[in-house]
């Protein structure tokens, strides 16, 4: 009875705002008859069931267009409320059909949207779209109730999807690679330059590997990518080399002479004898050893530079407060040179650790009042964290350095490079500092509350990642000396 009762309101409801205005009645009732179904929609795509519950979505729209035109056309109001209810009722179980979709298929969605991101469509749609094709079979077995044949197109549409990321991932790494390896096919390189080739071919064989195994840790395989590439570049450039010496009948000494001729000009730049009498080792070793001494000058005057605008700010912080205070000013004026002589104090100290380690055990340098010794020369085995018997020496000379500062605060930080997951990059940088810490207390006799151990994994590198020497030198322990200036 009351059902009737509504829908005779709703008659009446119809005819007035008829009468008041065509376009006003149609506003007016399709804001009474769409309300729920609008609702109902606006759900269902929230939990995206136009692709996860296809046919009941699909039957929702056909019945709410349906609805929509009868009103625009002025047909008969139960009609119009009708398809409209069961527009709402479609969309409702596409819902339904969506949520458990989203539940049963997690596995399968998650393997879509990785090969969405690995842009799979562009660069493996072959796979893609027969990944497509079983994902759509399983929803639409699901979306009937039967869970067997959808679970059986769902573990094979996740294969396909995952299949498809990787050929994208590796088109995306490697297919510079594999397009310079053409080019050296077609270039008979592997007749001029077989070995350097034969290098890139292992190194792009290698990548694939890497990226088949861990294909979300790609900063190995990038870098052998690069690698290969260089190597497949280098091979094309001996092989025209070796070509241009067949055509120019160019003997090895005409050859040798041409190479050293660009080492003599960097070498006269350093301004070093290029002498080679006896070959390049010689003005080798002096030219690294020139960089290095550049590059050790560089960061020596940039951490004076800055320890000086330091010291510069706090004198005139502190001399513009004496400037504006005449009482106290010879105990504030004391503290200044206080101040200085421990400033003083400090560069001594750091010239002093400075000297105890030579060049390949250990890179000293100086941020504000702390000491940072860098431990080049302890290396751990790959992936442990064992301190070797081996490095004991270089360890007493980090005690020794420690002893130039009593009661100092001391932080131990590990870093790795960029090869390894993350995690394991994390983990692995403390349990090698936590190992330092360990040795300092058991060893050294350090008391453990002047010791913190840190692990930064592969966030902090001083170097490029992409090259070998670059890596060596990211893979590091530092020690942080914080001095003690409180008397004791």
């Amino acid at each position: 009875m009351a059902s009737k009762t509504s829908f005779v309101r709703l008659m009446l409801l119809a005819l007035f705002l008829f009468g008041a205005g065509s376009a006003l009645a149609q506003d007016e009732l399709r804001a009474t008859f769409f309300k729920d179904a609008d609702a109902a929609r606006e759900s269902a795509d929230a939990l995206d069931a136009r692709l996860l519950a296809p046919r009941s979505y699909a039957a929702g729209v056909e019945d709410y267009d349906a609805a929509e035109v009868a009103l625009e056309r002025g047909r008969n109001i139960e009609y119009v409320r009708r398809k409209a209810g069961e527009a709402e009722e479609n969309f409702t179980a596409a819902a339904a059909a969506a949520e458990l979709a989203k539940t049963v298929l997690a596995q399968v969605m998650k393997s879509r949207q990785d090969a969405a991101n690995a842009r799979a469509p562009e660069l493996a749609r072959e796979v893609w779209d027969k990944a497509q094709k079983e994902f759509g079979n399983a929803i639409r077995y699901l979306e009937r109730g039967d869970l067997k044949n959808a679970t059986k197109n769902d573990i094979e549409a996740t294969t396909f999807y995952r299949d498809a990321e990787l050929i994208a991932i590796k088109a995306q790494y490697l297919s510079e690679t594999r397009r310079l390896l053409e080019d050296a096919k077609r270039a008979k390189v592997e007749r001029y330059a077989p070995v350097t080739l034969g290098k890139a071919q292992r190194l792009l064989a290698e990548a694939e590997r890497e990226l088949s195994e861990n294909r979300y840790d790609t900063d190995l395989p990038r870098s052998l990518a690069r690698q290969a590439n260089y190597e497949a570049k280098h091979a094309i450039y001996l092989s025209e080399v070796v070509r241009d010496v067949r055509d120019k009948d160019l003997t090895v000494e005409d050859l040798i002479l041409q190479w050293e001729d660009p080492l003599a000009q960097i070498a006269a730049t350093a301004d070093i004898v290029p002498s080679m009498s006896e070959g390049h080792d010689q003005i080798e070793l002096e030219l690294v050893t020139y960089i290095e001494n550049q590059r050790n000058q560089i960061q020596s005057l940039e951490q004076e530079v800055d320890s000086n605008i330091l010291r510069l700010a706090d004198m005139e912080d502190e001399i513009r407060a004496l400037d504006e205070r005449l009482g106290g000013a010879t105990v504030e004026r004391a503290a200044l040179i206080q101040r200085l002589e421990q400033e003083e104090r400090v560069k001594a100290q750091f010239a002093q650790v400075e000297k105890m380690f030579a060049r390949n055990e250990a890179r000293v340098f100086r941020e504000g009042d702390n000491i940072i010794v860098r431990l080049v020369g302890l290396t751990f085995d790959s992936g442990k964290s064992q301190i070797k018997q081996e490095d004991f020496d270089l360890l007493a000379k980090v005690e020794k350095a420690i002893d130039v500062f009593p009661r100092s605060e001391l932080i131990i930080e590990g870093h790795t490079d960029s090869y390894g997951g993350d995690s394991s990059n994390q983990r692995l940088s403390q349990e090698r500092a936590e190992s330092v810490q360990q040795y300092m207390v058991n060893a050294m006799r350090i008391p453990s509350y002047r010791l913190i151990a840190t692990g930064f994994g592969e966030t902090n590198p001083v170097a490029n990642n992409e090259t070998e020497s670059g890596r060596a030198r990211n893979r590091r322990i530092d020690i942080i000396i914080k001095p003690n200036f409180e008397p004791a």
